[in-house]
C-alpha cells in the first residue's frame, strides 16, 4: 500500500468497526502492516464531568474532549483528525499512567503530546499542568509562571484555556480570574464546577476569602504567605490567619512568599 491508501483505510476503519468485536480496527491496521506511529487509539472513560474521549499515540496522549455537550464518538474522531492530521481508532486499552492519573487528578507526569501548538499556547497549557490537584491559580499566575521567552498576556492565556485540546488533565478547572472567579474557558460552567467539587475545592470559601478581600493567606507563625487553596493554606488555624489583599501588603507586613504555590510576588 502506498501513503494515501494507508490514510484511506484508517479513516474508513471506524465506520467498518463500529459493529465490530472491541479492537476491531485496531487488529486490523497491524494485519495490513500500517505503522502505529501513523494512527492514535482512543478510549472513552467516565469523569466527575461526564464522559471523556481521550486518545494517544504509543507514547502519548494527544488530544481528550468532554462530551458533555453532545460529542459523540464519531464526531471526536472527526475532531481529532482535523486538529493533528491524525486518525483516531476505538481501542480498549488506555496509555499507561492514564486511569490513575485520571482518578487521582495528578496528570503532571503523564506523557501529553503538546509539539503541534503554537509556542505560546503550549507555554500557558505547560504552566497550568502544573497546578496541583485540589488547588487553584489565577490568571497572572498563569502568565508569570508561563515560558518567559514567549511573554503571553492575560488575553493570551484565556485564548489557550479556550483552546485546550487536552481537557481535564490539563486542568483549565484550576484556573480563576484575578478576583477568584472561576475561569471556565474551556468548559460549560456546570463541567467546571463538578470538576472542582470532585477535587473537593470549595469555592464557597473561595468566594468569602475574596469577598474580604483575602486574596493571599498568611499565618503568623510563620510568618509566609499563600493563595488560599495551597496546601499550606489550608491548614493555617483561624487564630493565626492573615488576610492580605495583595502581595505588596505581605511583604511590607513581613511576610515571604510560599516556596510551594509561588503566590505572585510582583
Amino acid at each position: 500500500m502506498n501513503e494515501s491508501d494507508d490514510d484511506a483505510v484508517a479513516r474508513r476503519l471506524p465506520d467498518l468497526a463500529s459493529a465490530a468485536p472491541e479492537d476491531f480496527a485496531l487488529r486490523v491496521l497491524r494485519r495490513v502492516g500500517i505503522s502505529a506511529d501513523r494512527y492514535d487509539s482512543y478510549v472513552r472513560l467516565d469523569t466527575a464531568a461526564g464522559g471523556l474521549f481521550v486518545a494517544a499515540s504509543p507514547q502519548a496522549v494527544t488530544g481528550a474532549c468532554l462530551d458533555s455537550a453532545g460529542l459523540t464518538a464519531t464526531g471526536f474522531e472527526e475532531l481529532h483528525r482535523a486538529r493533528t492530521g491524525r486518525s483516531a481508532i476505538p481501542g480498549s486499552k488506555p496509555l499507561p499512567g492514564l486511569l490513575p492519573a485520571l482518578r487521582t487528578g495528578r496528570a503532571r507526569r503523564l506523557p501529553i503530546d503538546l509539539s503541534g501548538l503554537p509556542p505560546v499556547q503550549r507555554a500557558v497549557l505547560e504552566a497550568v499542568r502544573n497546578i496541583p490537584a485540589g488547588q487553584l491559580r489565577p490568571l497572572s499566575w498563569i502568565v508569570r509562571e508561563a515560558d518567559a521567552s514567549t511573554a503571553p498576556s492575560a488575553s493570551d492565556v484565556l485564548r489557550a484555556l479556550a483552546a485546550n485540546p487536552v481537557a481535564v488533565l490539563i486542568p483549565c478547572h484550576r484556573v480563576t480570574h484575578d478576583n477568584g472567579s472561576p475561569c471556565d474557558a474551556a468548559y460549560l460552567p456546570k463541567a467546571g464546577a463538578a470538576l472542582r467539587r470532585a477535587e473537593h475545592i470549595d469555592m464557597r470559601r473561595v468566594t468569602e476569602l475574596s469577598r474580604a478581600g483575602a486574596v493571599f493567606l498568611g499565618s503568623d507563625t510563620t510568618f509566609i504567605y499563600c493563595h488560599p487553596t495551597c496546601a499550606h493554606a489550608r491548614r493555617i488555624t483561624p487564630a493565626h490567619r492573615v488576610h492580605f489583599r495583595t502581595a505588596q501588603d505581605a511583604r511590607e507586613a513581613g511576610y515571604r512568599a510560599c516556596k510551594s504555590c509561588r503566590p505572585v510576588t510582583v
